[in-house]
């Protein structure tokens, strides 16, 4: 069990040394000096720490307001929930994450399927709600380790490749892959740009006047768009009788909603900017000193790294989806309000990072309308999901999925939930 936990807490749980000791290892496999083993291993740490950074800035010095605002207006959708998942069945998970990816190693050595889950957290993530999903249905003991392991496993398999014709259309090249839980979206938007879209039409292509050729700038749009969202929320709360001062603690302090909505929206640059930066360098680490492990161990391999990976290569379809998505999201909330057994709230986070991705990937294949139907549509289905997961989740982690559900966690935690009521 020491041993056991050293992985899992250690190495698996840990993504920057995780990648670290991937780079590690193919470096050392592809014979390269000590002073280019070293470089690569630390750049490859220092790479994954900035991504984090960034990711970190835009999700909890930015965007986390406007999640906080939609928690307050509807309180009840953030109900305790009764089981510890992360604490009662810490061990469970660890087994799962370890077995898992062994499995998807030697799918990856012996047949067509030829990519490697690397990334860090979603390791821990998916045996999560799998287990999550299990626990819901009554499912113990072993029966529900070898469940998770069976979904997780194939989930580290089959959904990078699912991800890889599709990251090759916003790429270019077939170096990597993704992993991570966008897939069932951004295959939907993927699919619908190849359908109704034109790619010569590109997001990246708009003209703008010479006026406003600052909206050129990922980072200064986003953070135009956050302060916007920013206001009409504190509207909004206005409106329903609650205090932004309040709810976005700031209440007795030094600054008022001038200065706290201008720094959170600037955050929201600050943020992308570094989390650009963090991509850059760890694709151009990573993906050479995987090469080694694809030639000694797993011929023909590739990673499958975190989504933000493709942010890069159309941050303006990025901006573009969150946006639409948003809308989309908050609507069909509206609409569907009573007709689940919880009340859900936009997904802030699923909307910037899954359907971001999603929007990218039905530009690549569709221009501007494969971005903008993509994210629309994917803004639809993330309510859905949720919607119909929390049946699924009730006993578990159904408040957590109302933070980050809405995408794969939600569609093959549905699944999974099925198959567990028959067996259970």
């Amino acid at each position: 069990m020491a041993v056991l936990n050293f992985i899992i807490n250690e190495i698996f749980g840990q993504g920057a040394i995780f990648l670290a000791l991937i780079a590690l290892i193919g470096l050392i496999l592809q014979k390269k000096s000590f002073t280019e083993v070293v470089r690569g291993t630390m750049m490859t740490a220092i790479g994954f720490f900035v991504l984090s950074a960034g990711t970190g800035i835009v999700t909890g010095n930015s965007i986390d307001g406007l999640a906080k605002a939609f928690n307050t207006m509807l309180p009840q959708a953030n109900a305790a929930t009764s089981v510890d998942i992360g604490a009662q069945y810490g061990t469970q998970i660890g087994i799962v994450m370890v077995v898992a990816f062994l499995i998807n190693i030697l799918f990856a050595r012996f047949s067509r399927w030829k990519s490697v889950f690397l990334t860090g957290h979603m390791l821990y993530w998916f045996p999560f709600v799998f287990i999550a999903a299990g626990v819901d249905a009554g499912l113990t003991g072993a029966k529900l380790i070898i469940l998770a392991t069976i979904f997780t496993a194939t989930y580290m398999i089959v959904s990078p490749n699912l991800m890889r014709p599709f990251v090759r259309e916003v790429t270019g090249d077939d170096s990597f892959t993704i992993g991570h839980p966008t897939t069932i979206l951004s295959v939907i938007s993927g699919t619908l740009g190849k359908l109704i879209g034109d790619k010569s039409k590109s997001t990246e292509s708009l003209k703008f006047p010479k006026s406003l050729g600052f909206l050129r700038e990922v980072s200064i749009t986003g953070s135009i768009t956050i302060c916007i969202t920013y206001i009409v929320m504190a509207i909004i709360l206005t409106a329903n009788g609650f205090s932004p001062a309040k709810v976005w603690g700031y209440a007795g302090g030094k600054t008022g909603m001038f200065t706290y909505i201008f720094t959170h929206a600037i955050y929201f640059g600050v943020g992308v900017t570094v989390l650009l930066q963090g991509v850059r360098m760890l694709i151009s680490e990573i993906v050479p000193a995987f090469k080694g492990i694809a030639d000694k161990v797993v011929p023909g391999a590739i990673p499958a790294l975190d989504c933000p990976i493709v942010f890069p290569y159309a941050p303006n379809a990025l901006i573009l989806g969150f946006i639409v998505a948003m809308i989309t999201s908050v609507v069909t909330i509206v609409l569907t309000a009573g007709v689940f057994p919880t009340v859900i709230i936009p997904l802030t986070f699923t909307c910037f990072f899954e359907i971001g991705t999603a929007s990218i990937i039905g530009n690549a294949t569709g221009g501007v309308r494969g971005s903008i139907v993509g994210a629309a549509v994917s803004g639809v289905i993330m309510v859905f999901l949720v919607g119909f997961g929390s049946y699924f989740f009730s006993h578990t982690i159904n408040s957590w999925m109302l933070v980050y559900g809405g995408q794969d966690f939600s569609l093959w935690g549905i699944i999974e939930g099925l198959i567990a009521r028959l067996i259970s």
